[in-house]
């Protein structure tokens, strides 16, 4: 697999949860067995940050080589620290199971990421 196309999955990914938590979060919740988010605009703010970071990711992959940078910070950092906080709520907060198929992507992908840009280029 190639940066660019891990780029175009993560970006596809991340699309693929912002925009339910921009316009259907209370359903999005429902169906991951939590309650409604209140206020509402925390879950449509992390719909936005999601969005963006799909976006950076599409922007990656137009010259993922040169824009490793990105790969690193969204890819690597934000993926598996986001893998880690979901890790720990479900732990100590007691939130859905549900909520381990977000550890298991987003670890997933932040363990391809990393592994991708250590590779020799």
């Amino acid at each position: 697999m190639t940066l660019r196309t891990l780029a175009l999955i993560s970006g596809a990914y991340d699309l693929a949860l912002a925009i339910p938590m921009l316009v259907l979060a209370p359903t999005m919740a429902r169906l991951f067995g939590a309650p409604p988010p209140v206020p509402l605009v925390n879950a449509q703010l992390n719909g936005v940050f999601t969005l963006t970071l799909a976006a950076g990711y599409f922007w990656a992959a137009g010259d993922a080589e040169a824009r490793r940078g990105y790969l690193w910070v969204a890819g690597v950092l934000a993926k598996a620290l986001g893998a880690a906080v979901f890790v720990w709520d479900h732990v100590s907060q007691g939130s859905p199971p549900a909520f381990l198929l977000f550890a298991g992507t987003d670890g997933s992908l932040a363990l391809l990421t990393l592994a991708l840009l250590l590779r020799r280029r």
